[in-house]
């Protein structure tokens, strides 16, 4: 039923079956995602956030092909609500500037009626008030409009002065991405759980860093690595954007 639901785009009866499918297993990847994707489909984001963020979460545990479609969905879920979020403050920031800009123009304009300065020391201190105001405002759109060139397929970023670099650390020296999945091996090195599976399945069970015997049933989970990730993210929202 729920496959022809998302062949007709019925979303609001996946979403309805998903819950339920929750309520009988909370801990379903695959109804926390496709409820995600509903709630996503239905611009709800922040509710389509949660729900995909419940399974990369500790409770689940979903498989490397489906962690990469939880973060795909995800990380285009947050880009999107922080753009949104992000429009509508530039938006509020430009209704204040025009209400300023109208309200210093008719002060300036009574001042001018009164003043027994000449018109133009009148126009000229009106002129530096004007560009006072515009500068504060200039300041507050570059907080508002952070940089947008990162993105979660590459560790490049802008050559500019306001860029940020994810940092090393929050790394997978495999795929040069930032972690999805993180786990550490018995060695103390850190990779993305779907990478060091594929090098050990690939190519040997070692360490691809320490060339140390590796058997997979050994790498555990790094949540210090994910909390870290997860805080990093919510701080620089905009490096969730990913290649179309």
């Amino acid at each position: 039923m729920m496959v022809a639901c998302i062949k007709f785009k019925d979303w609001t009866r996946v979403e309805e079956d998903c819950r339920k499918a929750v309520q009988l297993d909370h801990n379903s990847v695959k109804a926390h995602y496709m409820l995600g994707l509903a709630l996503l489909q239905r611009k709800d984001y922040a509710d389509g956030v949660k729900a995909l963020q419940k399974d990369l979460g500790r409770g689940t545990n979903p498989t490397g092909y489906m962690v990469e479609e939880i973060w795909e969905e995800l990380a285009k879920a947050k880009y999107m609500e922080w753009e949104l979020a992000s429009a509508r403050r530039s938006w509020e920031l430009n209704s204040l500037k025009e209400t300023c800009d109208a309200a210093l123009n008719q002060q300036g304009a009574l001042d001018m009626s009164r003043t027994e300065e000449s018109s133009e020391e009148a126009y000229s201190s009106h002129t530096e008030r004007l560009k006072a105001l515009n500068q504060v405002f200039e300041k507050a759109a570059e907080m508002i409009n952070q940089p947008r060139c990162i993105n979660v397929s590459s560790k490049a970023f802008c050559n500019s002065p306001s860029s940020v670099q994810v940092p090393d650390y929050l790394c997978c020296n495999i795929t040069l991405e930032i972690f999805r999945d993180p786990v550490i091996s018995p060695s103390g090195v850190t990779y993305e759980r779907a990478a060091i599976r594929e090098h050990i399945n690939k190519v040997g069970r070692f360490d691809r860093i320490t060339r140390e015997k590796l058997d997979p049933s050994k790498l555990v989970p790094n949540l210090a690595i994910k909390e870290a990730v997860a805080s990093y993210l919510e701080k620089h929202v905009w490096v969730y954007k990913v290649d179309s």
